[in-house]
């Protein structure tokens, strides 16, 4: 009994170290960069939402460098350090060498400037976003540029452990966030040999190869990482992004509204807050214009009032798990656009559009100065409640022995 007792309370520790939170851009939809004031009221808001009790208290970021310089420490982090907000810090890879260069040179800064108060908010370092989809044939035909090899990932992800070593960040996970198709070819098996863990950005809104309504997005998407997990064999799986469009255009079967957000944060991201490390794509993609499609769990107005029931309390885990598809994991697909820095400066973010793995689904894609659509809902659940479904689990094994 005293070594079931040790494993519920690990378990415990485990579910309340999950991060939980939102991703964000580094400039607004016009293209203006987001100074240290805007960072701070995303942060504040993303914690105050209503129905999440508090539960969104990290941010992940696309890039270290602020808009506007070429390789200044991007703003967020004070805000971070001021609102007592974790980070998933960025760099970009996609701008080539020299701007890679630029994301490190902000990276030491940042330690240098901050110190360990900025580095015991840090949750990891991802190395690029989607850089390994943005170079297949799919992101090219459908408008996507950069991107960058395995060997380059895995070089950067080398050039990053170098430069933290030492430092207050000297223990940081390293990782790199790409879609799920990418990670399970082979090719890239460099990028995973080279992460402590790796990010998935999975989105069934855009998976138009596969019947993709809403009653199909839950299942699309634990195929998704579930293939992922294999592939990857110890290393840790984080979610990155995951959402579902509250506004635009219809995918295949997917169609954008309030409704089906709510219903793919009830059965993908309630099971999942509070458990799993989880950065839901977006809080706020719609200032000051509006894309097409829209993700954001609050419109235009900065609003602890989300535009739909975030609460995860009337949530039962056998209607967030059921699922009547029969795709197989490694059939489907997954579409996503990317923001964050893509300029030489750091100053804009870019968008890497249309599907993975065969799907034709498009979105305008953006200069690398640009501000571009991501595609990621926020939500919230307490982390109470995803220790209190965990603990079941123990229970329910203990018993049954």
């Amino acid at each position: 009994m005293r070594s079931a007792a040790s494993a519920i309370l690990a378990l415990a520790a485990t579910a309340q170290a999950a991060y939980t939170g939102f991703n964000y851009g580094s400039t607004f939809t016009d293209g203006t960069a987001k100074a240290q004031s805007d960072f701070e009221t995303e942060f504040k808001t993303a914690k105050g939402l209503e129905g999440t009790n508090g539960a969104f208290t990290s941010a992940r970021l696309y890039t270290m460098i602020q808009g506007g310089t070429t390789n200044d420490p991007i703003s967020a982090i004070p805000a971070a350090m001021n609102t007592g907000t974790s980070l998933l810090l960025g760099l970009w890879c996609s701008g080539g060498d020299a701007a890679f260069a630029n994301e490190l040179a902000a990276l030491k800064s940042a330690i240098t400037k901050y110190g360990s108060s900025f580095a015991s908010l840090v949750a990891g370092i991802s190395v690029g976003s989607e850089d390994l989809y943005r170079m297949t044939p799919t992101s090219i035909e459908n408008g996507g540029y950069g991107g960058a090899q395995p060997d380059t990932i895995a070089g950067y992800i080398s050039q990053v452990r170098k430069a933290i070593s030492g430092t207050a960040l000297a223990n940081a996970k390293i990782g790199h966030v790409d879609t799920w198709t990418a990670w399970t070819n082979s090719s890239n098996q460099a990028v995973i040999d080279a992460c402590d863990w790796v990010g998935v950005d999975e989105y069934p809104y855009w998976e138009k190869q596969h019947t993709n309504d809403i009653t199909q997005a839950k299942s699309l998407f634990d195929n998704a990482v579930s293939a992922t997990a294999a592939a990857v064999g110890n290393r840790e799986v984080w979610i990155t992004e995951a959402g579902w469009a509250v506004s635009g255009e219809t995918v295949g079967q997917a169609v954008a509204g309030l409704d089906n957000a709510k219903t793919f944060w009830d059965q993908v991201g309630c099971p999942m807050f509070g458990v799993k490390n989880v950065w839901w794509y977006t809080l706020q993609d719609a200032s000051p214009t509006t894309p097409n499609p829209s993700f954001g769990v609050i419109g235009s107005t900065m609003t602890t009032t989300p535009l739909y029931d975030l609460s995860c309390a009337n949530v039962t885990t056998s209607s967030s798990s059921s699922s009547n598809s029969t795709s197989s994991s490694s059939g489907s697909g997954s579409g996503t656009s990317s923001s964050g820095s893509g300029s030489s400066s750091g100053s804009g973010s870019s968008s890497s559009s249309g599907s993975k793995s065969g799907s034709n689904s498009t979105v305008t894609t953006s200069s690398p100065t640009s501000t571009s659509t991501h595609l990621t809902s926020g939500g919230a659940a307490t982390a109470a409640q995803g220790i209190g479904a965990a603990l079941l689990a123990v229970f329910a094994a203990m018993f049954a022995l």
